[in-house]
Order: C-alpha cells, then sequence, then structure tokens
C-alpha cells in the first residue's frame, strides 16, 4: 500500500509540475496578429510624415512600439509576397514566382509549425493564392482579388456572399474569430486587407469627404526618364496614359462613349460595371449621389483640357480613392487595438502592420509597383509588443518581408527551419543586437505582362542599388541613393562611380550564392511563365 500510496504521490506531483511548467510556457508565448493590406504605400500611412493622409490608429503602433524606415520586399508582387511571408523563403525557392504558378500548400510554413506547436491559428481576409490555406484552424478568404461591395468569402472551404463593405466584413470575421478562440492558447492571426488595391472603392462614409480633398503632387509627377533606361521608359504605369478611365477614375462607360474616350485596357468598362453591378439599390444610389456630380462637372471640363490639365485631374481623382480606400483599413485596425485593451490581451501580443508591396502615388508619373525603384520596394512596417519593444523605436536596418517567418517563430520559441531563408529580428527590434545584413535581395519576373515592367533582380546596401534589366534587354543600373534618393539619375557608366560598381557586382554575385540564386533560375522560370501563358 506504501508502494501504491508513494507512486501515485509521484504520478501527481508529476502532473502538477508539467502542468504549471505548460501553463508557465503558455504565459511566455506571445499571441501574434499579423496585418497587412494590399498595395498600402509607406507614404500614405501619417507615420511616415509625408503628410499625405492621416492613419491614427496604425500609426498608434510606431507611437507604442517601433517604426521601420527601409522594410523591403522580396518580389513587388501580391501572391509572390504572400508566399515568402509564409515560408520564409524566396520565390525562386518556394516556386510562387508570379501571380501565375501554382503554389504549394503542402511545403511548410511558419504558421503549420506554430499550429504544431500548440497555437490557434486563423486566416481572414486576401490571400491571393489557389487551394484551401494549409496550417489554419479557421479561414475566411476571398477568392482571387475579392470585390469591395458585397463580397464572396470562402469560410472553411465553403464560398458565402456576405453583405457589407469588404474591409469592415474582413475586421468583423477577425474579432468574431478571436471571440470565439481558447482564451488558454495562444493565437496566431493573419488578418488581411484587400484595400487599398485597384480598383480603389471606397467605403460610402468616405466618399463626400474623400472626392472633395485636394493632395499634393510629387516632384516627378511629369518625369520624363532622361538619364534612365529602356525598362523605365517602355513601363505602362503612367497615370494619364495606362489608367482605366471607368474602372480606375469611376468615368461612367456611357461618358466615355460621348466624349470618344476610348477603353486603355479592354476590361475597363467590364471592371466598372461588375464593381458598382454588386451593389444594392442604396449602396448603388448613394455611390451616385457623390460620382455623378464628379462625371457631369469632367464633362463640361474635357474639350478644354490639356493633356497636363488631365494628368493634374486624374492624380487627384486617383488620390482621393486611393486614399478613401485606406481610411477604413486605418479605422480596423484601431477596432482591432481597442478590442486587445479590452480584453487583457494588448501586453503579450505582437501585432504587425505592413502591406505586401510599396506603390506609387504618383512618382515618375506611376501607379501600381514591380520595379525595385524604393517606392514599390519598400513597404511600412510598424509592429509593438509591449514585453519587448520600447515605444517609439525606429529601425533603420534593411529587413524584408523574407524575414517574418523567422521572427515570428523565434517569438513563440519555436525552432527555425534551416531551409529558411530570412533572419529573425527579434533581438534588433528589441535594442539586444544592432548587426544586421548589409544587402537585400530582389528579383521579379511577370514580364511580358500588364504594366509591361521587365524581368530584373538586384541588390540594395544602405547607400546604393544595383539593378540588372534582363530577357529582352541586358541593361544595367546602379544609383546612389544617398545623392540620388528619387533615382532620377543612372550611375552605371559614370568613371567616378567605378569601384562602386565592381564592388556591388561583386556583392550581388555574393548574395546570389548564399540565397541559390542563378540565371538558369531565371531561364527556368521564364519558360514556365511562357508555357502558362499560351494556356490562357
Amino acid at each position: 500500500m506504501r508502494n501504491v500510496f508513494y507512486l501515485r504521490s509521484v504520478f501527481i506531483g508529476c502532473f502538477i509540475l508539467v502542468f504549471f511548467v505548460t501553463l508557465k510556457a503558455q504565459e511566455s508565448q506571445p499571441n501574434i496578429i499579423y496585418i497587412m493590406s494590399d498595395d498600402h504605400a509607406y507614404q500614405a500611412v501619417s507615420a511616415y510624415g509625408y503628410d499625405l493622409n492621416k492613419t491614427p490608429n496604425i500609426d498608434r503602433l510606431a507611437e507604442e512600439g517601433a517604426l521601420f524606415t527601409r522594410a523591403s520586399v522580396t518580389n513587388s508582387l501580391c501572391a509572390p509576397s504572400r508566399a515568402v511571408l509564409l515560408t520564409g523563403k524566396h520565390s525562386f525557392v518556394n516556386g510562387k514566382v508570379d501571380n501565375m504558378q501554382p503554389f504549394d500548400w503542402d511545403q511548410d510554413n511558419f504558421v503549420k509549425l506554430l499550429q504544431r506547436a500548440g497555437y490557434q491559428t486563423a486566416m481572414v481576409g486576401k490571400i491571393h493564392m489557389d487551394g484551401l490555406p494549409q496550417g489554419f484552424d479557421y479561414s475566411a478568404v476571398l477568392p482571387g482579388q475579392g470585390h469591395y461591395y458585397n463580397p464572396d468569402f470562402i469560410i472553411d472551404g465553403k464560398k458565402k456572399r456576405i453583405p457589407g463593405y469588404v474591409t469592415d466584413i474582413t475586421t468583423e470575421l477577425a474579432l468574431n474569430w478571436l471571440d470565439k478562440r481558447d482564451p488558454n492558447k495562444p493565437f496566431v492571426l493573419l488578418y488581411h486587407q484587400k484595400a487599398p488595391h485597384r480598383e480603389w472603392l471606397p467605403a460610402l462614409r468616405h466618399l463626400k469627404e474623400y472626392t472633395s480633398m485636394t493632395f499634393r503632387e510629387p516632384r516627378t509627377l511629369f518625369d520624363d526618364f532622361e538619364g534612365r533606361g529602356r525598362a523605365a521608359r517602355s513601363a505602362e504605369m503612367n497615370l494619364l496614359d495606362h489608367m482605366n478611365w471607368a474602372g480606375d477614375s469611376k468615368i461612367r462607360p456611357e461618358l466615355m462613349d460621348e466624349l470618344g474616350i476610348e477603353e486603355y485596357m479592354e476590361w475597363d468598362k467590364g471592371a466598372y460595371n461588375n464593381n458598382l453591378g454588386r451593389m444594392t439599390k442604396d449602396q448603388r444610389a448613394a455611390w451616385d449621389a457623390v460620382y455623378d456630380p464628379i462625371n457631369e462637372d469632367f464633362k463640361k471640363r474635357y474639350a478644354n483640357m490639356s493633356r497636363e490639365d488631365l494628368m493634374h485631374w486624374r492624380y487627384q481623382r486617383y488620390m482621393q480613392d486611393y486614399m478613401g480606400s485606406i481610411a477604413s483599413v486605418d479605422e480596423g485596425v484601431g477596432e482591432l487595438l481597442d478590442y486587445l485593451e479590452k480584453n487583457g490581451l494588448a501586453e503579450n501580443t505582437i501585432v504587425v502592420y505592413t502591406s505586401d508591396q510599396g506603390f506609387y502615388l504618383g512618382e515618375h508619373g506611376w501607379f501600381d509597383k514591380r520595379f525595385m525603384y524604393e517606392e514599390s520596394l519598400r513597404t511600412p512596417l510598424l509592429i509593438r509588443y509591449p514585453k519587448e519593444i520600447e515605444a517609439g523605436t525606429t529601425i533603420d536596418a534593411l529587413v524584408q518581408n523574407l524575414d517574418f517567418a523567422p521572427t515570428f517563430l523565434e517569438y513563440a520559441g519555436v525552432d527555425i527551419p534551416s531551409d529558411m531563408q530570412g533572419e529573425s529580428f527579434k533581438d534588433l527590434v528589441s535594442g539586444e543586437t544592432s548587426e544586421w545584413r548589409d544587402a537585400i535581395y530582389y528579383t521579379y519576373y511577370e514580364y511580358p505582362s500588364i504594366h509591361m515592367v521587365k524581368r530584373h533582380y538586384g541588390i540594395r546596401t544602405d547607400r546604393y542599388k544595383l539593378i540588372h534589366f534582363y530577357y529582352d534587354i541586358d541593361e544595367w543600373e546602379l544609383y546612389d541613393l544617398e545623392k540620388d534618393p528619387q533615382e532620377l539619375r543612372n550611375v552605371y557608366d559614370d568613371p567616378k562611380y567605378a569601384e562602386v560598381r565592381r564592388e556591388m557586382h561583386e556583392k550581388l554575385e555574393q548574395t546570389r550564392t548564399k540565397y541559390g540564386d542563378s540565371d538558369e533560375n531565371n531561364e527556368r522560370f521564364l519558360n514556365l511563365y511562357l508555357e502558362a501563358t499560351k494556356k490562357r
């Protein structure tokens, strides 16, 4: 009997010990909320100081945590950026090099690893990759690009149309999941907004305010690309020449016909009709009450407008809808932060705000992204974690979306797989180290395609940027970002930069070797892309 009693006591003691060790581990494991919008330029986050709009809720993350001034992506395109986030691997390794190639959900991702470590996992919003997301206990995602009004969601594999505005619905779904989760387990939530992706349809409540605003034009709105190569000159991203009139600028298709304005893209009028055709009668009436007067005013002025006048007009129309779309994103961030405070979760929850890439807001006369130039390479990144990150921290290091997966794993105390190519910036942001990489690597593959941005790869260091455009051209560009932050002068052939050019080429080859990239990779993915375009 004594032995039985002794063994029972040992068993109970061990059980209690394991219980408290487990409980302590759970308390030390942070929750993770990763907020990613689509095409949100860092210039349109007011914490970055560009004074174009106000994002007070997103700014809270910088005020109460850290702001990264030179965060960037490895491939400035929607789906590839998401694949890099999940896998911690460059596009040429995870296989999602462009928006056409399939993504292999069977490969490991950081959410799967956290799930196996006991985390509850959820994804809500835009993912832009086919197939049911793997690694998530719950998923409510938009099919493809999704729609702004009355969108469809695929919830745990089943499609459902939900009435309302997509940004608000995405926020509501995220908060509902947080309410229903097991409060005794840590969680990771990927909360992905569609906005402000093209064609920029703001919420009804923001229409009057934002369509009445006037935005400051960038100095390079009328850039003539003197001093640069063929890639910039041949890109089709100009606000006046390549932006759609109906879908983007909201000019009614029948008014286009009346004024003799032709579609640039054959899907222009279709996009307009499809987007507005999803609205209810009341939604459409509220929309028309704001945009009909804009159309009438444009009709009166169009005949006497010069190309310069039209460029000014299109820039304002673009910015009004783009910034209006961001307003509801910022409101959603505020709702989420308030929820965390109210439920006692703020202290032990890492909150990240970023975008899948940067975006042009009229710089060089452009919209969209894709290039390795700063506006599309760089992305906003703000992180709050009160336990470890001092409020008001600024990080100038060259971090990339490649680094999210290993960073989250280290915070959670989960081993980082050896084949992940990113680096954890946990100690960097907490101030425990200042050591970091001295160069980032970039690749872009989707050409020939919409916007006609040529295939290229390159590196960026603290001061310089070297880019190689290839396939149907063979051109190099070198920029001194200290003297030329707007990248207006290619100094690749300038004798004064001969030594810098040599060093940058050497650094590029070292970096390509480090990550396992090569010209053979470029040729392989080119062939896959050309084959895929033939089948479409």
